[in-house]
């Protein structure tokens, strides 16, 4: 649990809905998916699919952003 608690800066009601199902994932979802999108990207890329290799290889760092808040939330918690 942090130790700098501020009660003016707490969670909505939301926010701690979605953590709390979020931190039941394991962290290798989030990495298994980015680098699952990084090989659809390329497959894609080799048919000649430019446009959307393109739009989906940018779905490998949203995918590794989701993985690193995924274990802040099991190491920190929420509020």
């Amino acid at each position: 649990m942090a130790t700098n608690f501020n009660p003016e800066h707490s969670e909505g009601t939301v926010a701690k809905a979605i953590e709390e199902q979020t931190a039941k994932l394991p962290s290798d979802i989030f990495l298994w998916a980015a680098l699952a999108s990084m090989g659809a990207s390329a497959t894609l890329k080799i048919l000649g699919k430019e446009k959307t290799a393109l739009f989906v290889g940018q779905w490998a760092a949203p995918f590794l952003l989701l993985g690193t808040y995924n274990k802040l939330v099991k190491l920190e918690g929420h509020d």
